[in-house]
């Protein structure tokens, strides 16, 4: 917590646990469901369904790549809202935050569920799990991970570290046992990938969708912007991080749909509520246990790491006058610990009553909203400050590419098949107008959440970070100008 005096967050992540971090939030439990959508929408099209899961590896290393600059210009936790503030005004990183205030506890709702669902299934083989035990078992695991946070940085690297090392090695043997499948299978199994493009083109309102439901599985990309403020030299960090991480994740995510492929009918895949479970119970029924361990950890190292990267984006809010500053300070392991329990609250009243874990289908695709406006606000300042520091600069063709991504993927839907979400998503948004005017712009109510700061400040034993400013160009000074080493004495 303190750094030559200074209370701020540690720069303690390098590039290996910068990576385990990327691998713990992308490979969630996207790629245990996600494959069913993308073969769904692709028309129970074999290539085309294999295609899109390529395509959505170039076009996750493209928009993350695009997206390092930011973390890499502005190297501190919650660079993302920091950027759009400065580059599209106040509105529009409130839009940004407003969004993450509902979005991602309700992201964290549906997950503890799931993982509650698939650890608590084996007690009651054959029926349905009862709501209250599945939904006490997700409080307890959400705050477990909350007590995990508040333990310092340190703590929760050591956790994703093994967490990853779990479901790796489920991949793995899913992907090994797909390819020996394909090489040594029988006739009928082959003939599949021999004619997988024989089957029907679906259209572009489908694409788009297919595509949707394979970026689910590659979402969290962006985690390393989020916690820039604590990565050793991000500026080689993120882009490295990136390139390693995607390279490897993409690869997993194509043999394993080719595993699944291997063994199970197109039309067995989009049947299946669990595909891995379906392929295990096919291959070996008695290892079902070590899919049910790859999901379960795939599960909780995604939550603790959203968790980790989301506390840091409600503190930079607060530092910028968006949010109450208590989410700003710090406990004595340098953690946000205001904004993670705020957070955890949230998750908790949207777990008790399930149908408001629907909100995450009426605001998942307002992330390529955001990273469209992302990408718009960095060509802004490449135009305005041209000769802001940028110690990573993407090249415009990808930023481009990302826009045109973006628009594709929000427009096609709503063009081609409207659905009356589309609409509950613009009215979530201009909600946020409600409480931007009178408690942002206009600052009313500033007395009152002073007191409570001074309540829970006594409470939680936390205090203010210093000025993130000065620390950044303090560090930016020593990086290039290091202290003189004495000369030892002959």
């Amino acid at each position: 917590m303190k750094m030559g005096g200074s209370t701020q967050l540690q720069r303690v992540i390098g590039y290996f646990h910068g990576t385990i971090f990327l691998f713990s939030i992308i490979i969630g439990a996207g790629i245990f469901v996600a494959p069913k959508g993308v073969l769904k929408y692709s028309s129970l099209n074999v290539g085309v369904s294999l295609s899109i899961w390529a395509a959505c590896a170039v076009v996750s290393t493209m928009a993350a790549l695009s997206h390092a600059e930011l973390g890499t210009t502005f190297p501190r936790s919650g660079a993302q809202y920091y950027f759009l503030k400065r580059s599209l005004g106040p509105f529009i990183a409130f839009f940004y935050l407003w969004i993450n205030l509902f979005s991602t506890p309700a992201g964290i709702a549906a997950r503890g569920l799931l993982l509650a669902g698939y650890i608590t299934q084996p007690f009651y083989p054959g029926c349905f799990v009862p709501e209250m035990p599945k939904k006490c078992l997700a409080l307890a695991i959400l705050w477990c991970l909350g007590i995990l946070n508040a333990r310092g940085v340190k703590e929760v690297t050591w956790f994703q570290t093994v967490s990853t090392v779990v479901k790796m090695t489920v991949l793995c043997f899913v992907s090994v046992t797909g390819l020996v499948l394909v090489v040594r299978g029988r006739k009928e199994n082959l003939d599949r990938f021999e004619k997988a493009f024989d089957g029907e083109v679906p259209n572009a309102s489908q694409i788009a969708e297919a595509f949707l439901q394979g970026l689910y599985a590659y979402s969290g990309w962006g985690v390393l912007v989020r916690i820039a403020g604590e990565l050793k030299n991000p500026s080689e960090t993120i882009p490295k991080c990136v390139i390693t991480a995607l390279t490897l994740v993409a690869l997993i995510y194509l043999l394993v749909n080719v595993s699944y492929i291997a063994v199970l009918t197109p039309r067995e895949i989009i049947s299946s509520d669990a595909v891995a479970i379906t392929w295990m119970d096919r291959v070996i029924p008695s290892m079902q246990w070590a899919i049910s361990i790859g999901v379960s950890s795939s599960i909780v190292s995604s939550l603790n790491c959203t968790v980790f990267s989301t506390s840091r984006l409600w503190y930079m809010a607060s530092q910028q006058g968006q949010l109450p500053l208590i989410f700003s300070t710090l406990n004595i392991q340098s953690c946000p610990i205001v904004a993670v329990i705020q957070m955890l609250i949230f998750a908790s009243i949207l777990i008790i009553p399930s149908d408001l874990i629907l909100l995450i289908n009426y605001v998942g695709f307002t992330d390529w909203i955001q990273l469209g406006l992302m990408m718009t606000g960095l060509l802004k300042l490449r135009y305005q400050e041209p000769h802001l520091s940028r110690p990573y600069k993407v090249r415009l063709p990808f930023v481009f590419g990302t826009i045109a991504v973006s628009l594709f993927l929000v427009l096609t839907p709503v063009i081609k098949s409207p659905q009356m979400h589309h609409i509950y998503v613009l009215l979530f948004i201009l909600s946020g107008l409600l409480f931007y005017l009178p408690f942002v712009h206009f600052n009313l109510g500033s007395t009152y959440f002073n007191k409570i700061t001074c309540f829970l400040q006594l409470l939680l034993n936390v205090s203010p970070a210093d000025d993130t400013d000065e620390y950044i160009s303090t560090e930016e000074t020593l990086q290039k100008n290091p202290p003189e080493t004495p000369a030892k004495k002959e």
